[in-house]
């Protein structure tokens, strides 16, 4: 079976864009400066990386639900998908620290390229800090196939408990953050530690396969959007009662708490899709720049890395806004440079080199086959 192309769901492409706008948008307010009435409502906006992880599971739930695909083919297509751009990003971040006389961690670096670093606190932004998520990506991967013969291989029922599970998990998760002192070890468990991430692409594998079920979304397009919007603003008020430091600060909860709320966002736009209704999100420049989402995520922290080592911090208000504008547009730039003649061809070429025949899985339901 022909395993469907990544833009089977083109909403969901455009939609890659917005997350990865929101993160940049993150690290601009945080680390370049503020922008007045902009700041804050992307104050929070790491919570993009979540919004990946719940479109992870959902994309490859979606994907390979019913592909008769052995699953060390599987595995060699997820490694020649994001491994040579970390690759690439790596090198350039290290060299760009190397640049600027930064300090830089050889066992950091060791530990990100085989995807561990997120496994450590001291380890989780080696090389390229951005990489971080790939390594819980990789986690996640690990665990796709097992995952997915399980939730096929029963009926609705075992779906929803698995879905109500992974809902129950992020706030419980948020919750024993109480039991953590220390603030920077709070943060890695719960924020970067690839165990505690898992809901969030547990709950993108149920919400695809019950869309695929015929399942209609908890939320319409609109209403969805709306909500993920109403979520952000309402972290303003949160942000300015208690301290990102505190366990009930609205920093980890920005990462836990809005995974459902990115799950039902990409579910109404996945039916919207499938039932050929109207999303917003299908231009054509949209999509190419879902495309390079995954590249523009990776690289954009080493331009703002470069612009502040040059000229420091931007003055708030209009001067912030213009260097945003900046950044944004020359890291937009580099990252269609690298898709266009790293992240395309090498996966390409991988995939070519890694090709193997298609071999019919068990009989009964559909699945990714054990079978090497």
């Amino acid at each position: 079976m022909t395993v469907p192309s990544r833009d089977a769901l083109p909403s969901l492409t455009g939609l890659r864009f917005w997350a990865a706008l929101l993160v940049v948008l993150y690290h601009l307010s945080r680390q370049v400066g503020e922008v007045p009435g902009l700041s804050p409502l992307v104050w929070y906006g790491r919570s993009g990386v979540t919004f990946f992880f719940v479109l992870s599971g959902f994309v490859l739930a979606w994907t390979y639900q019913g592909a008769r695909l052995p699953v060390m083919v599987f595995y060699r297509r997820r490694f020649a998908r994001i491994w040579p751009l970390h690759l690439v990003t790596t090198a350039l971040s290290v060299a760009l620290y190397l640049l600027l006389s930064a300090e830089v961690s050889v066992t950091a670096v060791a530990a990100s390229l085989p995807l561990l670093q997120a496994w450590h606190p001291a380890l989780a932004k080696g090389g390229n800090p951005a990489a971080w998520s790939l390594s819980d990506e990789a986690w996640f991967y690990a665990l796709f196939p097992g995952l997915l013969v399980l939730l096929t291989a029963r009926g609705n029922r075992l779906l929803r408990r698995a879905g109500v599970t992974a809902v129950l998990a992020l706030p419980l998760a948020w919750l024993c953050g109480a039991l953590v002192v220390s603030p920077a070890v709070r943060s890695w468990l719960l924020d970067y530690l690839p165990l505690t991430r898992s809901a969030q692409f547990v709950l993108g594998v149920v919400c695809a396969l019950a869309v695929k079920r015929g399942g209609r979304p908890p939320l319409s397009l609109p209403a969805a959007a709306v909500a993920v919007l109403a979520w952000h603003t309402a972290l303003i008020p949160w942000h300015a009662a208690v301290p990102d430091s505190a366990w009930y600060g609205p920093y980890n909860a920005s990462q836990l708490l809005s995974a459902p709320l990115f799950a039902a966002l990409i579910a109404a736009a996945a039916h919207h899709d499938v039932q050929g209704l109207p999303t917003g999100l299908r231009g054509a420049w949209l999509l190419r720049l879902g495309r390079w989402s995954f590249a523009w995520y990776l690289v954009h922290e080493l331009v703002l890395r470069l612009f502040l080592h040059l000229y420091g911090r931007a003055a708030p208000g209009w001067p912030a806004l213009v260097v945003w504008l900046v950044l944004a547009l020359v890291s937009q730039i580099l990252a269609g440079l690298l898709y266009a003649f790293v992240e395309r061809p090498a996966e390409s070429w991988l995939r070519s080199r890694g090709s193997v025949p298609q071999r019919a899985g068990r009989s009964g339901t559909d699945r990714l086959s054990w079978n090497p």
